[in-house]
């Protein structure tokens, strides 16, 4: 196992600098202004962005990316999530330490061990068994330079072994890494990593793409919103 790989595997996260050049990072901003109508300062979330912009995938799944899929994640991935985030300037709020455990799922159905039922702005969350969560991982793309002023993730390392789990601040806290990571850098993570993120003190935004990728299929009467191949399936 390589240098990286190890370390996403026991720490719940790795980030990666220049994977976008400043030009593609330009014109992923520049697509979701378009979409928003404005610039992105007042705008905070969009769910399953690429499905609304769908000249986005160009971009974001060009062949760098799909070669990052490939070395860190597997050749049977595929994309099951997209949110765009912001945290503009001189944001007030911050996000306490959780674990993402709720998926975008195409229908909503009783099945064993699906729990946790949301509708937000029309699209369905589900929190799926841990066999699920376990399977996916999320890279997110900056789209800005992002730093401990402006709301970077802070994570507790190694927290995604321990399954879904209540937080426990005694015993966390001193394994809490801030994690910067400059405009057109990512960072793959794991959902059950632990994370949080502080206030935007600076004068600029914090703005992600958010994916999530997944190599397990969900039951049949409920499926995955957003899935998206990566990688042609051979026969």
């Amino acid at each position: 196992m390589n240098s990286g790989k190890q370390q996403l595997a026991d720490n719940g996260y790795l980030i990666l600098d220049a994977v976008y050049s400043q030009d593609e990072v330009n014109r992923i901003a520049g697509m979701i202004d378009a979409l928003i109508g404005h610039e992105r300062g007042s705008t905070h979330a969009i769910r399953a962005v690429l499905q609304q912009v769908p000249v986005l995938k160009d971009v974001l799944l060009n062949e760098r990316m799909q070669q990052l899929i490939s070395q860190y994640l597997g050749d049977d991935f595929f994309l099951v999530k997209s949110i765009y985030f912001n945290k503009p300037a001189s944001s007030n709020w911050f996000v306490s330490y959780h674990q993402d455990l709720s998926v975008h799922a195409a229908h909503r159905a009783d099945h064993t061990g699906f729990v946790n039922w949301t509708k937000k702005e029309g699209h369905i969350g589900v929190q799926p068994p841990a066999t699920i969560l376990e399977a996916i991982y999320t890279i997110r793309i900056h789209l800005d330079d992002c730093d401990t002023g402006n709301g970077a993730l802070r994570v507790i390392k190694g927290s995604h072994r321990q399954g879904i789990a209540r937080f426990d601040m005694t015993t966390s806290l001193h394994k809490e890494i801030s994690c910067p990571v400059p405009k057109g850098g990512v960072m793959i993570m794991r959902p059950l990593l632990f994370h949080a993120s502080g206030k935007n003190t600076s004068s600029g935004n914090r703005s992600v793409l958010h994916l999530e990728f997944c190599n397990k299929e969900l039951p049949a009467a409920i499926g995955w919103a957003e899935k998206e191949l990566i990688f042609a399936v051979s026969e």
